[in-house]
């Protein structure tokens, strides 16, 4: 079994959230992180390289204002 001091601690989920949490309801994205509810729902879960993916989109949508594809 593994130490819990050492082997056993995960590293943080990066997350894109600002605790500015409120859903456009044109566009259905948080005005804060740009990602939809079923994005904020499934982060906590999610892959490293789904997270990656959509943090790589963010930018796009908070200029644009697009919603997620």
């Amino acid at each position: 079994m593994a130490d819990p001091g050492t082997d056993s601690v995960l590293p943080p989920i990066q997350s894109p959230c600002v605790s500015r949490c409120e859903i456009d309801p044109v566009i259905g994205l948080c005005e804060g992180c740009a990602r939809s509810l079923d994005e904020i729902a499934q982060w906590g879960s999610a892959t490293p390289a789904w997270r990656a993916a959509i943090m790589a989109a963010l930018p796009g949508r908070r200029v644009r204002g697009n919603p997620p594809a």
